[in-house]
Order: C-alpha cells, then structure tokens, then sequence
C-alpha cells in the first residue's frame, strides 16, 4: 500500500475527514473497500465529476477496492441545490442516463484483480421497499433538528423558495446507500466532494447506530472551483461534457488549453496523473515562461487522451495548429474540422463572393475598406493560403469537403465561412 493520504494531499484533494488519524491507518492496513456515488441528473458526466472518478482510480490504484454507485434511486429526487427545486425525470429518463453514466465511468476502473470494480445502483435496495419500511427502518434513526443544521438545507430553509419535504429527504436515501453497501460489501469508507459533506456524513450516523462495533470513514475533496469563483458544473452554466456527442473532442481539449494561468498549477495536480518530479519540471516550465502555456498544453493532452482516447487527441491537435497555418486543413477528417470550426467566429452564405466581402461580414474586419487594406498588407489567408489580390473571389473547389473556409487575418484570427446552397 502507498501513502494515498499524502498523495491526496499533496495533490489537493483532501479537504475534509471524519477521522483523518483512524482514516490514514485503515488505508495504510487496507485494502479497503470504499464508495463513490454519482446521479444521473443529466445524460453525461462533466469535467466537475471528474474529480471524483479519477480520484476513485487513484485509491484503487493504491490498493483500495471501489464500488462506484449510479443512483438510479436519488436520481429520481435531487440533492437540494442552493437556489431552486431540483426538476424530478420520469423513471425511464433516469434509467437511461444510468446506463450512460456507467458506461463513462467504467472505463477508468479496472474490473480485475483482488481489489476490482463493481458498479453498484441504489434502485437495486430503494425500488421493493414500501413508504412504511423506509420510515421505520430507516427514518426513525434520523433527528430532524440535525438534519436541519446541514449546509445545503439551512441555505434552502432561509431562501424565499424554501425546501421541499423531498430534497429534505435526499440525505436518509444517501445515508441508507452507505449502510447497504456496508453490509453487502464490507465498505467502510465513502468519498465525496466537501459541498456534500452533510451527505457523507448521514451514513456515518446511521451506520453508528445501526452497527456500533462499524469502524466507517467519510472522506471529501476540496470543490475545483474556476478563477472566477464557479463550481464545475451543468447548473452554473457552459458545462463541459464527457459525452463527445455533447461536447466535442475539440472543444474539450480547448478548454482545458485555454485554463486561466492562476488556475493551471492547481488542476495539473488534482487531475493529472503525471509524478510528482513531472508536474514540478512543468510548473517550472510554466513559471519561466508562461506564454509557452506548457501545462496548459500538457493537462489539455493528458485529459482528452484519458477521456477520449489517443486518436481523438491527435486529430483536435493537428486541427488546432493546421487552423493556425502549421499544417494542412485539407488533412483534417469532417467531424473534426467541423467541431473546431465551430468554435469559431463563423457566416453562412448561399454563394461565395470576394474575399473581402467575406472577411467583412465574418467580422474580422470592420469594414471591405479594411478588409482590402488586410489584403494589401499580406495579411488575409483563405484556407492558410495568402490572398494576393483584392478582387480574389475563392473558387467552390477549395471549400474544405465541399463546405468551409477558414479566413484568417494576421496570425491569429480566425472565422469560418459555411455554403449553404448545392
């Protein structure tokens, strides 16, 4: 067994615990089984949940056994949220995303070996159980005046919108998870993000009083939060998806290219898997010459590689420099130019006129006099080719598969032209 406590910390993610002494020990004795859970609130995970799952791969690679939990149950009702009710998805909406989530979380665990995987659902111990079960068995151990003290209720219980006694009730669904699995599975450790540490800590109530001799542990992660505050995640807006259908390869790899500069140093140690000595020589790298932007490169490299494969890291890297005159935009395959161009600054027309026309109405220029004057200097580029004349009108067969143009002026700005007509 590695020292994961100290891995953890020295990455960053290990904020709080309800033990950190009798933790620390469990894990050096281990291999413990512990739990992760995640709700099917939406049809993909985003870059937030990413926290969680490779912070799971990160213990199992130490040693520790994961059970990963898609809540087929708690998705149904919703974690309360600072500001509003939760929107509840009819049973099959949520069966759906739970095949999903699954189906993105299991590729970073291994189901092999002495301490492998097992993807767990609470619907499994929610669905055959009655409203009177639930009360008897499960609330009675539950104190109201606690239940109020927690964060994310206190917040609701003094807004205008109040809580619903069903988001009221989301903890007890959660702390019933860490009590079955406790006893199907021997798991005596939950992770979690700190912003659910009421949550975490329900369990650890309810198995104390359930089975007193249980030695559990809750264990959770700082929030990787933006610079500018923000959480990471769908209900702060402009989510980045895992799901390539619901953020593209590119744009993914773009986003962690373009990570704020007072940021990157953080989300290399928290989400990278590179070494120590590595992460240091970057941030060095990065700390000498900071417009090379090489952790910025390299998280954006490692993540699109882990999420969406080699091949995929390869095509948005050969879009990303053939868009800037490094390599051949004829090269790049349709899906991947297209999702790079969509990026982008972008017009559609019915019919392709001058060039200057173009670089005007696409707005990277303020007017056609400008855009001759562009044309003049040596700085207009249509498909990385320079325009030398000021009434160059491009021909049909250089739209890229039969679609595109990507105007450039100077070095680094882009639009895109799409023709619409056959």
């Amino acid at each position: 067994m590695t020292d994961i406590v100290d891995e953890l910390k020295w990455r960053g993610l290990f904020s709080l615990s309800t033990d950190e002494d009798a933790l620390r020990k469990a894990l050096a004795d281990g291999p413990v089984t512990f739990y992760c859970g995640f709700d099917p609130t939406a049809a993909s995970l985003h870059v937030g949940h990413l926290v969680q799952v490779l912070t799971v791969r990160r213990l199992q690679q130490a040693g520790h056994r994961p059970l990963a939990l898609v809540g087929g149950a708690t998705g149904q009702i919703g974690d309360p949220r600072p500001t509003a009710e939760r929107t509840l998805n009819d049973p099959e909406t949520v069966a759906n995303w739970v095949a999903r989530l699954r189906s993105q979380i299991e590729p970073y665990l291994s189901f092999e070996g002495e301490n492998a995987a097992t993807m767990v659902n609470n619907l499994d111990w929610t669905a055959g159980m009655s409203a009177i079960e639930f009360l008897r068995d499960i609330g009675k151990h539950f104190r109201v005046n606690k239940m109020l003290t927690k964060d994310s209720v206190a917040r609701r219980l003094e807004s205008q919108e109040g809580i619903s006694y069903t988001e009221f009730s989301y903890q007890l669904l959660q702390g019933m998870d860490f009590l079955e699995l406790y006893r199907r599975y021997g798991c005596t450790l939950q992770t979690g993000g700190s912003d659910q540490w009421g949550n975490l800590t329900a369990g650890i109530d309810l198995i104390h009083r359930l089975e007193p001799d249980a030695a559990v542990h809750a264990m959770g992660t700082p929030l990787m939060l933006k610079s500018d505050g923000t959480k990471f995640g769908k209900s702060e807006g402009g989510a980045v998806w895992l799901d390539p259908t619901m953020t593209t390869p590119y744009a993914f790899y773009q986003f962690w290219l373009n990570t704020d500069d007072r940021d990157i140093s953080t989300y290399m140690r928290i989400l990278s898997f590179k070494s120590r000595e590595e992460l240091e020589e970057i941030e060095k790298q990065t700390e000498e010459r900071p417009q090379a932007r090489a952790a910025q490169r390299a998280l954006a490299e490692e993540l699109t590689t882990l999420v969406h494969g080699a091949d995929q890291c390869a095509a948005v890297i050969a879009a990303s420099k053939a868009l800037f005159g490094q390599g051949d935009l004829a090269d790049l395959d349709e899906a991947t130019l297209a999702a790079a161009l969509s990026e982008l600054p972008r017009v559609e027309v019915a019919e392709l006129g001058p060039v200057v026309d173009l670089l005007a109405e696409v707005g990277l220029v303020a007017s056609k006099s400008a855009a001759r004057r562009t044309v003049k200097e040596g700085g207009a580029y249509v498909n990385n080719v320079k325009v030398a004349a000021e009434d160059a009108v491009p021909a049909r067969e250089e739209l890229l598969h039969g679609r595109w143009l990507v105007l450039r002026r100077g070095k680094k700005n882009l639009a895109a032209v799409e023709v619409t007509a056959g």
